[in-house]
C-alpha cells in the first residue's frame, strides 16, 4: 500500500506532500491542498489505495536511530529506586549483577516495554547490546531477540554480543561469546581493553578474530582516560587497517580521546576517516566537551558520528527515559551548542547519523549544515513532529508526533499503532 503525507515541513522547509510506495519516499512535492482531502481525524487513513497521514504542518524528519542502547538492564516503567552503584565499571557491573534478577517485573516484559516506548517516541533503528557473561550466560540476549522478533513490523534491531565484564576475567565468556555470534548476534563487542582486561593485545585479538569468523562488525566501549584511552584506540587502529576492517569498526564513548593535545586530535579524526571508523556518542555530562573529539571537525572529515540513551533508568543510572529527542537535546546542550544550524546537526546526528552506522552504505552526513533522508529514493523511516523550526523542535521536545517505519504508521501520539 502506498502512503501519502500531507502537508509536512521536510527539515523545517517548504510546506510539501510526501509519497511513499514500497518503504522507500517516491516523491516530495509542494503542498496541494486539493491533492487528497482529509477523511477524519485519525492519524493515517486509508483513502482508496493509499493511507494519507495528515501533517498538519508539522515538521517531517527520518526517524530516530538509537545506536547505543542497553535493551537488556532496563528498569522502564518501573518504580524508582535509590542508585546503588559505586565508581568503575567493575563495580557498577558488580552491582547489576546483583540486583538485574530481582526487579519487579521478569526480564522479558522489561526489555518488551522499553523497546516499544522507544518506537513510540520516534526511533525504528536500534543498535542494542546484550550482555553476555558466566553469570547471565544468554539469558539476556535471548531477551533482546525475543523483543526484536516481536516488534520486527515496527522496527529494525541490531544486537551486540557485549562482555561487559570483560573477555578474561572470568573464565568460560569467550565460548558464551560465540554461542551468541552463532544465534544471531549481529556485532560483536569489546570493551576497555587495557583498564578491564589489562590485556588489551589479547582482548583486541579475540575481538577481531570473532568478528572475522563471523563476518560481522565491531563496537567498542572505551571508558579508558586520556592517553590510555588513545592507546587502546591506536591497537584498534592498527587491527582496523592491517585486516581491511574499513567500515565495520564503531568507538562507542571514547569521550577522552580529544584530551590529549590538538595534534593527538587531529591525527585520530584523520585516520578516522581514512579507515571509515565510526563514533557512537551517549552525550555524556560527566566529562568536558574539550576532552572530546569535536562535533564540526568530525562532521568536516565526514567520520560517522551516532547517538544513543544507553542504560535507561537501571542499575548503573538513574538517566534515561527512552525519548531520543530528549537525549538529542542533551547533545546539543552538553557541547554549547547555540547556533541553529548546530543544534540541528544534532538532530541528523540522532537520524541519519546512527542510520548510516547500522548500514555503512546509507547516505552520511556530509557536515553540520547537510540535511538528508528526505529524498526520493530515500527510505521511509520518518517521524512528524510538532515545532516552529527543527531547533524549537529539540528545545520543546514535543509530543504530537507520528512515527513512520517502512512507509507505515507504527506509533501516533506516543502510542504504538
Amino acid at each position: 500500500m502506498n502512503t501519502l503525507i500531507r502537508a509536512v515541513r521536510p527539515w523545517g522547509q517548504a510546506l510539501s506532500d510526501v509519497l511513499i510506495a514500497d518503504g522507500k519516499i517516491a516523491g516530495v512535492e509542494p503542498h496541494d491542498p486539493a491533492r487528497a482531502a482529509p477523511t477524519g481525524t485519525a492519524g493515517a487513513n486509508a483513502r482508496g489505495d493509499a493511507a494519507v497521514v495528515e501533517g498538519r504542518g508539522r515538521l517531517l524528519v527520518p526517524s530516530f536511530s538509537d545506536v547505543h542502547v542497553h535493551l537488556d538492564s532496563t528498569r522502564i516503567g518501573l518504580p524508582f529506586r535509590e542508585h546503588t552503584g559505586g565508581p568503575g565499571v567493575w563495580t557498577m557491573m558488580i552491582n547489576d549483577r546483583r540486583n538485574w534478577r530481582n526487579a519487579e517485573v521478569p526480564l522479558q516484559e522489561r526489555v518488551n516495554n522499553t523497546l516499544g516506548r522507544m518506537i513510540a517516541r520516534g526511533t525504528t533503528r536500534v543498535r542494542s547490546y546484550a550482555q553476555i557473561d558466566v553469570d547471565c550466560r544468554l539469558e539476556r540476549f535471548e531477551a533482546v531477540v525475543a523483543a526484536k522478533e516481536r516488534f520486527k513490523d515496527q522496527a529494525d534491531v541490531d544486537i551486540i554480543a557485549f562482555p561487559q565484564a570483560g573477555l578474561l576475567l572470568e573464565e568460560g565468556t569467550v565460548p558464551l561469546m560465540e554461542d551468541a555470534l552463532r544465534a544471531g548476534a549481529n556485532v560483536m563487542g569489546g570493551i576497555d581493553p587495557c583498564s578491564l582486561d589489562r590485556d588489551p593485545a589479547r582482548h583486541l585479538d579475540i575481538v577481531f578474530g570473532l568478528a572475522e569468523k563471523y563476518q560481522v562488525p565491531i563496537d567498542i566501549h572505551l571508558h579508558e582516560p586520556g592517553e590510555l584511552g588513545v592507546f587502546s584506540t591506536d591497537l584498534v587502529i592498527e587491527r582496523t587497517r592491517a585486516l581491511g576492517m574499513q567500515g565495520k569498526v564503531t568507538m562507542s564513548h571514547a569521550y577522552q580521546l580529544g584530551s590529549v593535545n590538538e595534534a593527538t586530535t587531529r591525527r585520530l579524526i584523520d585516520e578516522f576517516a581514512e579507515l571509515d571508523i565510526s563514533m557512537a556518542s551517549v552525550a555524556p555530562g560527566s566529562v568536558g566537551v574539550a576532552s572530546q573529539l569535536p562535533i564540526p571537525l568530525l562532521a568536516e572529515a565526514g567520520v560517522r558520528l551516532g547517538l544513543g540513551e544507553d542504560g535507561q533508568r537501571d542499575y548503573w543510572s538513574p538517566y534515561g527515559n527512552t525519548d531520543m529527542l530528549d537525549r538529542t537535546w542533551q547533545l546539543a546542550f552538553t557541547h554549547g551548542f547555540r547556533r541553529d544550524e548546530l543544534i540541528e546537526h544534532c538532530l541528523a546526528i540522532a537520524t541519519i547519523g546512527g542510520a548510516s552506522i547500522l548500514d555503512p552504505s546509507a547516505t552520511r552526513l556530509k557536515g553540520t549544515a547537510h540535511r538528508p533522508g528526505l529524498e526520493a529514493g530515500d527510505p521511509a523511516e520518518l517521524l512528524l513532529l510538532d515545532g516552529e523550526t527543527v531547533a524549537s523542535a529539540i528545545m520543546d521536545r514535543g509530543t504530537d508526533r507520528t512515527v513512520i517505519h517502512r512507509g507505515k504508521v507504527v506509533a501516533d501520539q506516543l502510542e504504538l499503532a
